[in-house]
């Protein structure tokens, strides 16, 4: 057995029906054009083929002393591929709406904690003679930038390899130019952290108090999103092209991630005056930021910092909050990087700490949201992509949606695309593929606004 890293523990223990605590990513493939009518079933056959397992793709939760459970890893010697990699077909007429909805049944289901926590699907039966790969995996175990490096890496940018790799055949890449720590190294690492504590929280204080540099939780307003959820989900989807995003973060003088954030405010005042639920004070969202070096991005387990944004959803002028969302993100970010590692997720525990409290009976109901939503960039691939031949058109990822956070955006970049995925709690969130529409007028809004 091995222990639990905390962050990775508190994903299990946080873990009910109504809360799944998996990520999950759907990859829309197109075969090559020399593809047999059997290349879905030989792309299938190629990958439970793949039984050699690295390390995170064999643990499970481990059981001890008498029933205590959460805080140790077991790891299974003998993994049963066949559970673990499934084939489906969609039913007729095969359009991606019917691999929506299987694709959000599936998102709703827990993982089986007597297995390794993950799974494989591979779905045939798109009318337009595509197929898709949809892979959920446990937030203990991965978060949502390892498991792109590793979706990456499976793949390649040569159309003409046609050898088949699974993501849980990945070794874990050699750090280069960094000897391996020892347990002195960790402790005097450690206790150099500790003492920049104390000046790196009276920074944070005045940043936070007197310079208003960093948005603070609990600003947000009360909203249709942030109720008590179910455990069923819907999920939507839909690409983008960078270019057309890259031209408005030219013209602006922003950065492309400001621009997918003034995007969602604009979607999501779309969205709730459609449906009059519209407040009087803008939104905020936690906007996570990979904390992770390139040598550590195969580590497993999670690193990911948290900065709250002010999304300006009181603006009417498209413009205008584009200039806020830029600013309030460029302010936190200030405070961020003058923070080393361990202070920035100090920091962004207690910008969290909030949602593990959703748990208590009224806690929802009778303080205000810590923040409204979640919006994720998480890096993609920039070149095009292969799968066994296969060109890779769709790269969606799906997060979580929790008590008081009825509803998540994640987007992931794929060649000239960014790909967008949406997860909502089925109740609480009405139509959800709405906020598609709203996002294609968001961008056309910022478009004419900065005259792009």
């Amino acid at each position: 057995m091995e222990l639990m890293m905390p962050t990775d523990s508190v994903f299990l223990l946080g873990e009910s029906r109504e809360h799944p605590m998996h990520v999950g990513g759907l990859q829309l493939f197109e075969p090559p054009p020399d593809a047999g009518s059997d290349f879905v079933r030989e792309f299938y056959d190629g990958l439970v083929a793949q039984r050699e397992f690295q390390p995170t793709f064999r643990k499970r939760p481990a059981t001890f002393w008498g029933g205590i459970a959460n805080l140790a890893w077991a790891y299974d010697k003998d993994v049963d591929i066949d559970y673990h990699v499934r084939r489906s077909a969609l039913p007729s007429p095969g359009r991606v709406r019917e691999l929506l909805e299987l694709t959000s049944r599936w998102h709703s289901s827990l993982l089986d904690r007597h297995r390794p926590l993950w799974e494989t699907h591979v779905i045939e039966g798109l009318k337009d003679g595509r197929f898709a790969v949809y892979t959920k995996v446990h937030h203990a175990l991965l978060d949502g930038v390892s498991a792109q490096k590793l979706m990456q890496r499976a793949l390649s940018s040569d159309p003409d390899d046609r050898e088949i790799r699974a993501p849980w055949t990945m070794p874990k890449r050699k750090r280069k130019g960094r000897p391996p720590s020892s347990a002195l190294s960790s402790v005097l690492h450690t206790a150099g952290s500790l003492a920049a504590l104390a000046p790196s929280t009276v920074s944070l204080a005045r940043a936070a108090l007197f310079e208003q540099q960093l948005t603070m939780p609990f600003g947000a307003p009360r909203t249709m999103l942030n109720v008590k959820i179910g455990g069923a989900r819907r999920c939507a989807a839909q690409s983008w092209s960078v270019d057309r995003i890259k031209a408005v973060k030219r013209a602006a003088g922003v950065t492309l991630n400001d621009v997918v954030l003034a995007m969602c405010s604009g979607a999501l005042r779309y969205y709730l005056l459609e449906r009059n639920a519209l407040p009087d004070t803008s939104l905020h969202a936690m906007v996570p930021v990979n904390l992770r070096t390139e040598a550590e991005a195969d580590a497993g387990g999670n690193l990911v910092g948290a900065i709250l944004c002010n999304l300006a959803t009181d603006v009417e002028d498209p413009a205008k909050r584009l200039e806020v969302v830029a600013e309030s993100m460029r302010n936190n970010k200030d405070v961020f990087s003058q923070l080393p590692r361990m202070q920035a997720l100090a920091l962004s525990a207690v910008n969290m700490a909030a949602l593990a409290l959703a748990a208590f009976p009224g806690w929802v109901a009778s303080t205000p949201p810590p923040f409204n939503l979640v919006i994720s960039n998480v890096p993609g691939p920039t070149e095009q992509l292969y799968y066994g031949g296969a060109r890779l058109d769709g790269n969606y990822p799906f997060s979580i949606v929790l008590d008081g956070q009825a509803l998540n955006i994640t987007l992931a970049g794929n060649a000239d695309n960014l790909d967008f995925g949406l997860v909502g709690c089925r109740r609480s969130v009405p139509h959800l593929q709405r906020l598609l529409a709203h996002l294609e007028s968001s961008l056309k809004d910022l478009e004419l606004a900065i005259g792009v």
